[in-house]
């Protein structure tokens, strides 16, 4: 009979721990929380100090009971839930549902699964950490006053099912202040200069862009400008090659991922929204089984803004680069190194095992968690090695007061590079120039191209770019970016179309009621601020209850005053041209939990609904009719025709109206990272890159 009980979080992680400890020990999952506030009513006293009325989580009843059973067997139990805030309040809301016995409960933590880890972790096993525990609380317990003092408010004046939140709220005004941004820019224009220029007899061109005019940086405002300068350029009867500069740069490796960076690059390079990403991050921190390995853990804690590195881990990297590289890519000199707001209660995200490389465990894994794993496995390598160098050259060209420049750049050591190929791309290209070019020769113009832009307004935000906006503004915490985004677009205040994020005409309301209201709520400083409060609370420098009390006394005045102030906001579903079968109104555009679709405005006496599609603009190869965007159940694109009754297309890949030069057939886009028209008629193998403008 084991003797021993570990309790943990989720079956995944049990499974994993379970084959570590062998059959003295029992290993159970709670599945998540098994105590929280009550979901009908706020749940907090605030007339006795803010004590919360915790309750058990509805359907856990069952299996309380197994664990109540299994307790009573055990001579020692070991809470081993995630090594955070959340986590160590799970564990005390175990100690309190299940009665457990203090002498024979210890708290156990660990920041990667493997088996010398587990086992180093119940030789260290420690009381649970108030300090953390009430961090979680103070947190838990703010967010419950604010969501539920003013999500009834919006409920009554606006609409139901909206909410509001601590850091929910402060997220949308940023993205609502980047709204503002781009609809008040004004665009200026410019132009840029470039030439060709050759010399006399020998081989190649030179492209430079015009640098500086009469010793002033160049700026060119116009056309009439720019003609002007042209003008004087081609004039010029001699330019003259003023220096040719030659040098050497490093490129800085890249630090180890935290969640943030993990969120952003995997947005960028495999195109996972960040709660995709922590997704399968979780599965491969829990443990996979992997041929010849039995089931581990693949990567070290998900939730960190920390980028150290154990010795451990770094000695063991250091090894693998030297096998997989050689000797003379291993960075010795690399130490931990941390920036910004870091508590440094973990490691940065790595694998577990660093000679375990991507390659084999590929059959033991699904292809999207192979390649975060490879994300993962590759930066981690790329920051203990060795920066990449680079050759450098720059000419500098001049005559009548024009000074015109080339630059480029040729590798010549890869670095860390050669684990992330990929980075390589952003690179400047080496520089082609002329053949045996020397400081004073002559050279002539041969091509001058002027060419106008305007200035372009702030990007909107992506998701990944909103993640690494809100760590750079202190917005919440590792563990917040991912669901706090999702929120925001469940509730249509945000929508997004490809990868960019809009603002609804809902959350610009929203977002106005509160900043009218609560504008501390929407403050970006004053939320960092509370966030660092919490740390304090965890440091064991301020009593959790402080800070309700104060953030509370401030509040509670704000939520009367708008409860009476402010007025009922009509908000007007969109009209389309879509017309009602039963009734013939025009239909509106209503959000529901699936997304947009058409209701008849007649309702209750009309219920009549229907789907509503987006539409790319090409006909349908088959029959002509018109190609929708629709999604599987697990929410992949595809493309299909309107007829879909009598015409059966379909596709992965986006049709376009195009045919293709060399047989004629029609062509396809590709909307990954590198996009491109190809022509799918077996045999042909055109394909033709996208530019950014098309």
């Amino acid at each position: 009979m084991a003797k021993n009980l570990v309790i943990v979080e989720s079956p995944a992680k049990a499974k994993t721990i379970k084959k570590f400890l062998g059959n003295s020990y029992q290993v159970i999952a709670s599945n998540g929380h098994v105590r929280d506030l009550p979901k009908s009513q706020m749940g907090i006293d605030i007339d006795h100090d803010f004590e919360p009325k915790y309750i058990t989580i509805r359907g856990k009843g069952e299996l309380l009971a197994q664990l109540r059973k299994e307790v009573t067997k055990a001579d020692h139990i070991y809470l081993a839930t995630d090594p955070d805030r959340e986590g160590e309040a799970i564990s005390w809301h175990l100690y309190h549902t299940l009665d457990l016995a203090e002498k024979k409960t210890r708290r156990i933590t660990f920041n990667e699964i493997t088996k010398d880890v587990v086992k180093g972790a119940l030789k260290q096993a420690r009381d649970i950490d108030l300090d953390l525990v009430d961090a979680q609380q103070a947190r838990r317990v703010l967010d419950r006053i604010v969501g539920y003092e003013i999500s009834p408010i919006l409920w009554k004046k606006v609409k139901k099912g909206l909410s509001a939140g601590r850091v929910q709220s402060a997220t949308l005004k940023l993205l609502c202040d980047r709204e503002d941004e781009i609809n008040d820019f004004i665009p200026e224009e410019f132009w840029t200069m470039e030439a060709d220029l050759s010399k006399t007899g020998a081989v190649g061109r030179l492209h430079a862009k015009v640098a500086f005019v009469d010793g002033e940086k160049f700026a060119c405002g116009s056309e009439a400008e720019a003609v002007k300068l042209e003008e004087r350029l081609r004039a010029a009867k001699t330019l003259t090659v003023e220096q040719i500069h030659t040098g050497r740069r490093s490129r800085r490796q890249p630090l180890p991922f935290t969640t943030s960076t993990l969120q952003q690059e995997a947005s960028k390079r495999l195109n996972f929204t960040p709660a995709k990403t922590m997704q399968i991050a979780q599965q491969l921190y829990e443990g996979v089984e992997v041929k010849g390995h039995g089931t581990i853990g693949l990567i070290t804690y998900l939730r960190t803004d920390s980028v150290r590195i154990s010795e451990e881990a770094r000695a063991a990297a250091l090894l693998q680069i030297r096998a997989e590289y050689g000797e003379e890519y291993a960075d010795e000199a690399r130490r931990n190194e941390q920036t910004g707001r870091i508590q440094d209660a973990h490691e940065a995200i790595r694998p577990t095992y660093a000679d375990l490389k991507p390659a084999q465990i590929a059959d033991s894994v699904s292809r999207d968690q192979l390649r975060l794993y490879r994300l993962i496995w590759e930066r981690f390598m790329a920051a203990l090695m060795r920066p990449a160098e680079y050759e450098t050259m720059q000419i500098t060209v001049s005559g009548e007061g024009i000074v015109l420049t080339a630059s480029g750049s040729k590798l010549i050591f890869p670095g860390f590079l050669k684990a992330c190929k990929d980075l390589d791309e952003e690179e400047e290209g080496e520089l082609k120039s002329i053949k045996g070019l020397e400081e004073g020769d002559r050279l002539v113009l041969e091509d001058l191209q002027k060419e106008q832009h305007f200035t372009q307004p702030p990007a909107r935000f992506t998701e990944a770019s909103l993640v690494h906006e809100m760590e750079e503004n202190g917005l919440g915490r590792p563990s917040t970016y991912a669901p706090t985004i999702t929120t925001i677009l469940a509730r249509g205040y945000v929508s997004k179309e490809k990868k960019a994020l809009y603002v609804t005409e809902l959350g610009t309301i929203v977002n106005q009621i509160i900043g009218e209201y609560f504008p501390e709520i929407v403050d970006v400083r004053f939320t960092a601020q509370m966030e660092d409060r919490l740390d304090s609370v965890e440091t064991g420098d301020i009593p959790w209850k402080q800070i309700v009390r104060e953030f509370y006394g401030a509040f509670e005045p704000e939520v009367a005053d708008a409860m009476t102030r402010l007025e009922k906001v009509e908000i007007h579903d969109e009209v389309t041209d879509e017309i009602c079968d039963l009734c013939g109104r025009n239909m509106v555009l209503k959000q529901g939990r699936f997304g947009r679709f058409y209701a008849c405005p007649g309702f209750p006496e009309c219920r009549n609904t229907k789907p509503y599609f987006e539409y790319v603009d090409a006909a349908c190869p088959q029959c002509g009719g018109r190609i929708q965007i629709k999604r599987t159940r697990k929410g992949r694109v595809y493309y299909g025709c309107e007829n879909y009754t009598t015409c059966d297309f379909m596709s992965w890949d986006q049709p376009t109206n195009e045919v293709c030069p060399d047989c004629g057939e029609r062509l396809y886009k590709k909307n990954g990272r590198r996009r491109r028209l190809f022509c799918k008629k077996e045999g042909c193998g055109y394909f033709r890159e996208i530019e950014e403008e098309e």
